[in-house]
């Protein structure tokens, strides 16, 4: 097989959490372009499904889910739907978070257990269901979506003469560097199955953000810019295809060189 073959998706199904947002959207782009048959869940229905629909005109098959990652039966249902319309799935992408609690330190417990039950619990609970259905096919791969900001501290300098970021919060350092270590205890329990488990760690995305952070956190970068609407394509596709079949347990930062500065 030639190597640019090993990166088809054709005839493969994936699933991913989100893919309305700013890092979802280019990461069903590629998964579709690559051939695969893609679902994207959250409970943003009808901004998903304007996703799907933009693909699906340029003749992707790109369905909408709706999907409630604080309910165990909405997880349940999403699982047992596509298993029941495909037979199976072949890549799964946990790219959904929630922004509960990310406003500053001093919360109460269920402030920040509403966050960890979606950011943690249910990644556990639906890396589960789909990874028995991998399994059992002996195949399978599992994308986790963290952040520059799991492998880092917060780096209060980048929003000097900004109003962002004036309480920073822990919850999501700490969940996104969870996220990855998940992805090694995961990869460990999966990898005799030959199902593999990977994480990407994107950087900021420039999205119109004040100039002075945009000026700051590009120079931090070793590529002197922010993330644009391509960067986590090419990185997607190479997790998620034959093109990584001895890679798994591992951690990309796709930042432009921030946390290697």
């Amino acid at each position: 097989m030639s190597v640019l073959n090993t990166f088809s998706l054709e005839g493969k199904i994936a699933l991913v959490t989100g893919g309305a947002g700013l890092y979802g959207r280019q990461i069903v782009e590629a998964l579709a372009e690559a051939g695969a048959k893609t679902f994207i869940a959250s409970r943003g229905i009808e901004a998903l499904e304007a996703v799907a629909q933009k693909l699906r005109d340029r003749g992707y098959d790109v369905t909408a889910m709706h999907l409630d990652l604080s309910l165990d039966a909405s997880i349940e249902k999403v699982h047992a739907d596509i298993i029941k319309q495909c037979g199976t799935c072949d890549i799964l992408v946990n790219n959904a978070v929630t922004r509960s609690a990310h406003d500053g330190w001093a919360h109460d417990l269920d402030a920040y257990d509403i966050s960890l039950h979606v950011n943690a619990s249910a990644l556990f609970k639906i890396t589960y269901l789909f990874a028995q259905n991998m399994k059992a096919q002996k195949s399978g791969s599992i994308i986790n979506i963290s952040s520059m900001m799991g492998i880092v501290g917060v780096e209060m300098d980048n929003y000097l003469g900004t109003d962002m970021m004036p309480d920073p919060s822990p919850i999501y350092f700490f969940e996104k560097g969870g996220m990855i270590n998940f992805t090694r205890w995961a990869a460990s329990v999966l990898g005799p199955e030959n199902v593999r488990v990977n994480c990407l760690s994107p950087g900021g995305y420039e999205a119109g953000q004040p100039a002075p952070f945009i000026a700051k956190y590009s120079a931090r970068t070793q590529l002197g810019r922010m993330a644009n609407d391509t960067d986590l394509k090419g990185a997607i596709i190479f997790l998620a295809s034959d093109a990584s079949a001895y890679i798994t347990g591992t951690n990309i930062p796709v930042d432009g060189g921030y946390t290697a500065k």
